[in-house]
């Protein structure tokens, strides 16, 4: 990736967005973004202009508002760069593809720490650095509250892999981690910060970038990224594929964490947080059966026919995921 085109910027300790102003907070940001060979044109004109060789764009948009989304007293504004990115790239690795362009969004209160918005820059720039993502350009504007939107655009060097083609008789597979996010979200939400482990999984997300692109090449049949829940997900790709999903808990391996929080918590099912959590961003896919899976993936249901979504062949009474209204 070729270096920014200016020295990186940085404010005095204190400096409000107000203080600095736009442009300024525009020329600090932009500072932080590095520019990979796919970029003909970066931030500083009206749009950006990216070289597309082979394959197809894909292109995907998402949304972050502050006190729904995140909170800045449960995370750092590189965290909630980190978090912004990680969800737009997982989008198109849920579609077996790799994100090349990023565009930013970034609404914001005027007394807001200027410092903020570049730390945030920062984490952002880091987690695409993590795929050799680039970003482009965005907008900025004053706010009540910090909200972020997100445009990113990446290639398919194969198809596209969709949530409408798994067929009766598929295995459904996971890759990543599931039901961390979950696990430190309940952790802080009751005023606590361990375990430790939890709280960093729902500040900073993991997600398998590699698994995407290696299930397209093994053929899957359908992929999801699970950012609401793992049964609100496999909701979605049974009613596009028009058949019925069943998860088998068997199949889940519960790491020690989520056991040691569904204590604390009263006994609570720690198979919940991975059959309902979100926010690992981990993949949820279809493959046709005998398929040899890529390294990452394994084996938790099945493909029938019919519809909805079944856990050990029974319906799910349970929470399936996050809601948005």
């Amino acid at each position: 990736m070729t270096s920014p085109s200016s020295p990186e910027q940085s404010f005095e300790p204190g400096a409000s967005l107000a203080d600095v102003g736009e442009f300024g907070l525009i020329s600090a940001i932009t500072s932080r973004f590095e520019q990979g060979e796919q970029v003909l044109i970066g931030p500083g004109d009206d749009a950006a202009v990216l070289r597309v060789r082979t394959g197809h764009v894909v292109v995907s948009t998402d949304l972050m508002v502050e006190g729904r989304h995140f909170r800045r007293d449960w995370a750092s504004a590189s965290d909630v760069g980190h978090r912004a990115a990680a969800q737009n790239i997982s989008d198109i690795n849920a579609m077996g593809g790799r994100a090349t362009s990023l565009t930013i969004g970034l609404a914001a209160p005027a007394d807001l720490e200027a410092q903020w918005a570049l730390d945030f820059a920062q984490g952002f720039a880091d987690e695409c650095a993590l795929v050799g993502a680039s970003v482009v350009g965005g907008d900025l504007t004053r706010g009540d509250q910090v909200v972020v939107a997100v445009t990113v655009m990446g290639a398919c060097t194969v198809a596209p892999v969709v949530r409408s083609g798994a067929a009766p008789g598929d295995v459904l597979a996971l890759a990543g981690r599931q039901g961390w996010a979950a696990g430190g979200l309940a952790v802080l939400g009751r005023g606590f910060r361990s375990p430790r482990v939890l709280v960093e999984a729902y500040r900073r997300p993991q997600p398998p970038y590699d698994a995407g692109p290696a299930a397209a090449d093994a053929g899957a049949t359908a992929m999801i990224d699970v950012s609401d829940g793992l049964l609100s997900e496999a909701g979605h790709l049974a009613t596009a594929s028009g058949v019925a999903v069943d998860v088998r808990t068997d199949a889940l391996e519960v790491p020690e964490p989520l056991h040691a929080v569904a204590a604390a918590l009263g006994g609570v099912d720690p198979v919940a947080f991975m059959l309902s959590g979100g926010d690992d961003h981990a993949l949820l896919a279809t493959f046709p059966a005998g398929t040899v899976l890529p390294e990452g993936w394994s084996v938790i249901g099945e493909v029938r026919e019919g519809e909805g979504v079944t856990v050990d062949g029974a319906p799910w009474t349970g929470d399936t995921g996050w809601t948005h209204f």
